[in-house]
């Protein structure tokens, strides 16, 4: 009897051992493989355009989720932009957030763009939000650490993006280029929060352009600004025309000051024709390349130059197209004009481009 007790006893340790040694297995994790070129869209307008009803066609006439229609295209980044207090709900914490969800649970990452403002923020508009509008500059330090910190701790991106087309400063007054000391600390208040909220996130300093990079981010660098990646807007209509120039101030900027590049946002034009009655920014061939006409395969070709000079150099960090979503919509629901149609991704009757190919690994 005892010996049996005995052997029961062994038969029960050994039991326990393997369950263990079984459990402990399943929680070692897979070695993650990064793909840290980033082969992103800015799709910030995609909730509203779903809420108006749009409907998205993949490469065969199938519709699908637009979300998906990227995804298996090869996108592996998905931009965001966050606005303070919006008069309404789009691109503000509330939608920012729920969208994030999805980007993540698609197997997507997040790119936040914080514009530090309640509405749109670029070169020549740098309003600081209303709530923001008074305080003395100390405060306003405190609430760009305090605010990004917040973001950051509920989106949980993988990329942000501190300002957007920061070439002038941001906050205006008080973040003003022209006063580079208080620029800059209120630039690192944004980085600081970051870095506290999570080391893993890479962080993006975002110019417009190409001309004057160089002196940008040499200012960066004079104040030892924490930044991971340079971000440049390149738009041909509004940056300039030469390719060649772009990429020459790509490689002097990686040399120089040993950061990734990417290209924040682009845009290229599939027709020169419009489906609404809103004007489109793009509609003369004196804003194309020669050499890249307004077609699709035209579109197709400008976002593979665009692509093959970021993988040209050593360290390149992959670009990001510009609402590529952005089509103009008729819905049941609600319209949405769209003086972007002529460069999403999607033809005039919502079916997706030869240039989505651009997005495969």
């Amino acid at each position: 009897m005892l010996y049996l007790c005995f052997m029961k006893q062994i038969v029960f340790v050994f039991f326990i051992f393997f369950i263990f040694i079984g459990c402990h297995k399943q929680k070692i994790p897979k070695p993650e493989v990064k793909d840290t070129f980033i082969r992103g869209a800015d799709l910030s307008k995609l909730p509203e355009l779903e809420e108006a009803g749009a409907v998205y066609y993949n490469s065969k006439g199938v519709a699908e989720n637009a979300l998906e229609i990227f995804k298996s295209a090869g996108l592996n980044t998905v931009r965001l932009r966050l606005w303070v207090h919006p008069s309404g709900v789009h691109s503000s914490l509330q939608e920012v957030a729920a969208f994030s969800k999805r980007i993540h649970k698609a197997g997507l990452k997040v790119w936040l763009d914080l514009h530090y403002s309640d509405t749109w923020a670029d070169p020549g508009h740098q309003t600081k939000p209303e709530a923001w509008k008074n305080l003395d500059f100390a405060q306003l330090e405190d609430s760009v650490y305090s605010y990004t910190l917040h973001v950051v701790r509920i989106i949980h991106p993988e990329y942000v993006q501190i300002g957007n087309e920061i070439n002038h400063g941001f906050l205006w007054e008080d973040g003003r280029i022209s006063h580079p000391t208080q620029f800059t600390a209120l630039l690192q208040k944004g980085t600081s929060a970051v870095r506290y909220a999570d080391t893993s996130i890479r962080i993006i300093l975002h110019y417009a352009g190409y001309k004057g990079a160089d002196w940008f981010f040499g200012i960066m660098e004079k104040y030892h600004l924490d930044y991971d990646m340079i971000g440049l807007s390149y738009y041909p209509w509004w940056h300039g025309k030469s390719m060649d120039s772009l990429q020459l101030t790509i490689n002097l900027l990686e040399t120089k000051y040993h950061k990734k590049l990417v290209i924040a946002e682009t845009a290229y034009p599939f027709t020169l024709s419009w489906n609404d009655g809103t004007n489109n920014i793009v509609g003369e061939t004196n804003q194309l390349i020669p050499g890249y006409p307004a077609t699709p395969s035209g579109q197709e070709a400008f976002l593979r130059k665009l692509r093959n000079i970021e993988e040209s150099i050593p360290d390149g960090g992959g670009f990001c197209y510009w609402e590529p979503e952005w089509i103009s919509v008729k819905g049941p629901q609600s319209a949405v004009g769209s003086p972007w149609e002529n460069m999403a991704l999607f033809d005039f009757h919502n079916k997706a481009l030869p240039a989505m190919s651009v997005f495969r690994p």
